[in-house]
């Protein structure tokens, strides 16, 4: 032991000599009983690795971790070894002595002793080897740490720096009420301050919209406003209790772990978004690669919107599905190419969120995609426009809206109905606005006429029933088709062409053109009937040739005559 007689030949007390001599002793018995080779043959190994079993114990003084015990000294676990070493020290620590730390070497490792008197020992074992760290730098640290507590002991003790820190801590906690309460006082100031900012905004940004009315901006500022006081408070406490808590000996560490942690978090964060900033500026330039193409894009679009374009693939009814389109496409391409460059893009939660919106978007969104599809062969095969009058399964009306997904038409009678766009590509639609000429859509009714009347007179009586009607063009005039000869009765097919732009929708042109067929009918004296007989009549069913062009028909001569 020659690193322990300096210590010996300081001058000491007799009792002090004696028990300094008993402590020696102590520790040369325990080191004897260590080496091998001079421990008896049944005593157990000196010193082994950690079993799986047992698990690191820590020594702490002072709320300190002063080293970390790993193995087992003479089958004493690492948790029993930091026990004793934590007694002793505070016993060491009792005895008020200047608090020397000084290291000596054993058979078994390094032995830390203090003001000569031993404290407790580190194995080889005890060293993080997985972290690189060995026995020397596991010491050093030890000592460093050990000697660190030992002066937060004295400091604990000394009455004039526990009333120090006494009074900062009250001058901190009296700085730290009157911030709290002055930021509460002028939160109600603030929150007006950036009502009025909002409304000059929302003013010169997006004009009088509902979702920026007073009320609403007056929310959201007293929102933003409590948000950013309460967010202040919460900081001022964080750091008012760091502060506090390093003021005093005893609760240092707690405080030096809570400023530890706040900024390692600021730490870790500031170094993702620096590590992160080149592939968020490669991101930001395809982004902006994207805007542009789509604002070049912009001026052939609403020209065609309004118009005014000569593409003959491109017109106006096809301008605002394809420039959807064609964003919609620009904007996946840029989320595709700027996908691999965002922060933890390789990462497996990101895998994992990324699966699981492909396998949502698989499940769910395949009815989706046909009604997508269908809506796109709607538009660009041009089945149906904006403003045509169709039939589309057993509902009739004006197209009001082609979308992607569903087709709204507005009947007669002045409901809207929404159809699928997938199931208008399954059913017989019916487009009464393509064979006409101009503007305009095209009626037709149908009414069946015995044989005994004559279809001339029958003829002429409904184009002048049509002609009667408000809302039909007289040009092209109306035209009357004999569309079947069935056994009985003639069926006659009245077509004729309405005015769009009349307010008065189908289903009251068509009560008008039927009011007047009926008014027409009786004028002349001709009976509306389909007749069906169980026999044939005793008198033939033929119409005399002197009643060919009863009235209201006019003879080929006569008519040129008139």
């Amino acid at each position: 032991m020659p690193r322990l007689m300096p210590h010996m030949a300081t001058s000491l007390t007799a009792s002090g000599v004696l028990r300094r001599i008993g402590q020696v002793l102590g520790l040369a018995l325990m080191l004897f009983l260590a080496m091998p080779g001079l421990a008896p043959a049944q005593t157990a190994p000196a010193s082994r690795a950690v079993p799986a079993t047992e698990q690191a114990a820590q020594v702490r003084v002072q709320h300190r971790k002063i080293a970390l015990l790993r193995g087992s000294f003479m089958g004493v676990p690492p948790e029993e070894r930091a026990r004793k070493a934590t007694q002793a020290i505070d016993e060491l620590l009792a005895k008020g002595g200047p608090g020397e730390v000084t290291v000596t070497d054993a058979p078994q490792g390094k032995v830390l002793l203090i003001d000569g008197a031993f404290a407790f020992f580190l194995m080889p074992e005890d060293a993080d080897h997985a972290r690189g760290q060995t026995l020397e730098t596991a010491t050093s640290d030890a000592v460093r740490a050990l000697t660190h507590a030992i002066g937060e002991t004295r400091e604990a003790r000394d009455k004039g720096r526990l009333l120090r820190a006494t009074l900062y801590s009250g001058l901190a906690t009296l700085i730290f009420a009157l911030v709290v309460g002055v930021a509460l006082r002028i939160r109600r100031a603030l929150a007006a301050h950036a009502t009025n900012l909002l409304a000059k905004a929302a003013g010169t940004q997006a004009g009088a919209l509902d979702i920026l009315h007073p009320a609403r901006l007056r929310l959201a500022a007293n929102w933003l406003v409590g948000a950013a006081t309460w967010l202040l408070v919460a900081v001022l406490a964080y750091e008012w209790l760091v502060y506090v808590l390093t003021r005093f000996a005893y609760t240092r560490s707690w405080g030096e772990q809570l400023g530890s942690f706040l900024f390692g978090v600021l730490e870790r964060i500031g170094g993702s978004v620096l590590d992160a900033l080149p592939d968020l500026m490669v991101a930001a330039v395809i982004l902006l690669l994207a805007r542009g193409v789509t604002a070049l894009a912009r001026p052939m679009f609403d020209r065609a919107e309004h118009g005014l374009s000569n593409l003959p693939w491109l017109d106006r009814d096809l301008a605002v599905p394809t420039r959807r389109i064609f964003n919609t496409a620009v904007w996946l391409f840029a989320i595709a190419m700027v996908y691999p460059y965002l922060p933890g893009a390789q990462s497996d939660a990101f895998k994992g969120i990324s699966v699981l919106v492909g396998l949502m978007l698989t499940l769910g969104g395949s009815s989706l995609v046909g009604q997508g599809a269908s809506g796109l062969i709607l538009m660009y095969s041009r089945t149906l426009r904006v403003g045509e009058f169709v039939r589309i399964n057993d509902q009739e009306g004006t197209v009001t809206e082609l979308g992607t997904f569903t087709t709204k038409i507005r009947t007669g009678l002045g409901e809207e109905i929404s159809m699928p766009n997938s199931l208008i590509m399954g059913v017989v639609t019916k487009n009464y606005s393509r064979t006409v000429r101009g503007p305009g859509y095209i009626l037709d009714t149908v009414m069946t006429i015995g044989y005994d009347t004559p279809w001339r007179q029958v003829e002429a009586m409904m184009v002048e029933a049509a002609r009667r009607t408000d809302g039909v063009l007289q040009s092209p005039p109306p035209q009357v088709f004999k569309t079947g000869l069935s056994d009985f009765y003639v069926e006659y097919r009245l077509v004729c062409q309405a005015i769009p732009s009349q307010p008065r929708p189908r289903a009251e042109v068509m009560q008008l053109l039927h009011s007047n067929l009926l008014d027409v009918f009786n004028e002349h004296g001709v009976q509306i009937m389909s007749p069906h007989y169980f026999g044939d009549p005793s008198h033939a069913k033929v119409v005399p040739r002197d009643q060919w062009w009863a009235v209201p028909a006019d003879k080929p001569g006569e008519a040129q005559k008139s």
